[in-house]
């Protein structure tokens, strides 16, 4: 026999020994999980029997995944100074004057404060509120409490008192008492990473996860500093956090025009996903035309618009949040409904700290889709040729049905001959206020007219 056959038999016998070690394995394998079974069978029986199946339904319930949490770890220094010090009541009322601004601070980002042992605090952004800028958020409240921290001691040489922070952004288990809407505590893996990241950052500064880097890179100046063991990771780059980036600072040192720019691009996804969810539940099923697919049509063709009409970024941020809650008024009622959509935008659009101005603004472009009303500026132009794109497109005759459908169902309009009618007599009168309107629909409308015409008469077919 060849070497060649030799080796390849060798082979198949090291194969065959795996195959073995495998069968075994599985053989294994099953057998714990058949007394796994068993164990979990025995398990629920006891709690039959025990009437405490209720019980762990319940503690299921009290239990809350969040998929991504940012979580901000702060390590308080200063206590092993305080032994020897003459002025100790002084450096605790400084500490206690250093907790209230953390919790004032916490507030103002949405941050929850979560219980833990001893005076280190943790606090949780994406909790109450489930949002893409969480991370952001609790960064930015990160870089204010340093700030505040620092600013003290450089008035007061005598304070004693300092902060190492940690940040991190990943999924997390809440648990809940009953009566609270927030988790008494946080578990997982990612509690104990930003821990640790709190301990290893210096004082005065703080260390931030890959995660959280990743997320808020656009937004702030970061240098990597190292590696720290992770549980069940290996080691993990650590960013220490530098500032605000310099180029979107004002001045005065504040987050400029740039910073709040780049932030409401990725505030409005969580907007958007607000506001079409509630649309999607509690919108009437008999709105044929004014669902959720008009509503996203509105949105998508104030931007085009926008931009081809050269309006600024923050003028089409507005009129993307216009086109969002423009029709979530019908919810509440049909006939005036512009009114009600305002209201929805007073009661919303604060929890994303949308300014008084701001919401004004999006209330008064929201209400030039009333009809009728000739517009007094480029953006009320916006969104009525938006609101109205339809009357110039290729499927204006099943839109127009789906229109027809909807007040049908409401005794607002007579027969389909009469509907048609009154649409023609409509489009006569309409016209599109922008040039890319003008450019892009008008011509269409004298075809949807003629289509119109044909129709009548002819409605059976």
């Amino acid at each position: 026999m060849t070497d060649q056959g030799k080796n390849f038999i060798e082979q198949l016998q090291v194969l065959g020994k795996r195959s073995d070690t495998l069968g075994e394995s599985i053989q294994q394998l099953l057998s714990s999980y058949n007394n796994l079974n068993s164990t979990q069978e025995q398990y629920q029986t006891l709690l039959r029997e025990f009437g405490l199946e209720d019980e762990v339904r319940k503690s299921q319930k009290d239990v809350k995944r969040y998929k991504m949490a940012t979580l901000l770890y702060i390590v308080i220094y200063g206590f092993s100074e305080l032994a020897q010090r003459s002025d100790a009541s002084e450096q605790m009322d400084k500490l206690d004057e250093i907790f209230i601004t953390i919790q004032d601070i916490a507030t103002k980002y949405r941050l929850v404060k979560i219980p833990t042992v001893g005076d280190n605090i943790l606090l949780a952004g994406g909790i109450e509120n489930d949002t893409k800028t969480n991370p952001i958020d609790t960064t930015m409240a990160a870089n204010e409490i340093l700030a505040v921290i620092e600013k003290m001691k450089k008035s007061d040489p005598l304070c004693i008192w300092d902060v190492g922070i940690g940040l991190h952004t990943g999924p997390v288990i809440g648990r809940f008492l009953s009566s609270k809407r927030t988790p008494y505590t946080l578990s997982g893996n990612n509690v104990l990473t930003v821990t640790r990241l709190g301990f290893g950052a210096f004082k005065g500064h703080a260390s931030m996860s890959p995660m959280t880097y990743e997320l808020t890179k656009e937004f702030f100046d970061v240098r990597r500093c190292g590696k720290i063991p992770v549980k069940y990771s290996g080691a993990m780059d650590v960013y220490n956090l530098e500032g605000i980036n310099e180029d979107l600072l004002d001045e005065d040192g504040k987050p400029n025009e740039e910073f709040e720019l780049t932030y409401q691009r990725i505030q409005f996804m969580d907007i958007q996903e607000y506001v079409l969810d509630m649309l999607e539940e509690q919108l009437p099923k008999n709105l044929y035309y004014h669902n959720v697919k008009h509503t996203i049509d509105v949105t998508t063709e104030v931007e085009l618009i926008g931009w081809a009409e050269g309006l600024p970024e923050k003028d089409i941020l507005l009129l993307k949040v216009a086109g969002l809650f423009h029709d979530s008024g019908h919810i509440k009622k049909y006939k005036g409904h512009e009114e009600e959509s305002c209201n929805y935008v007073r009661e919303i659009l604060p929890l994303f700290n949308y300014s008084q101005t701001k919401i004004d603004e999006v209330c008064r472009i929201i209400m030039a889709t009333q009809l009728p009303h000739t517009p007094t500026d480029i953006l009320e132009a916006v969104i009525q040729d938006s609101d109205l794109d339809y009357l110039g497109r290729g499927d204006f005759i099943p839109v127009s049905n789906m229109l027809y459908n909807e007040l049908k169902e409401r005794n607002a309009i007579g027969t389909m001959d009469q509907w048609n009618q009154a649409q023609i007599k409509f489009i006569s009168a309409h016209q599109y206020y922008t040039k890319t309107a003008l450019g892009l629909r008008e011509v269409n409308k004298q075809i949807q007219i003629e289509r119109l015409k044909a129709l009548i008469g002819n409605c059976e077919n």
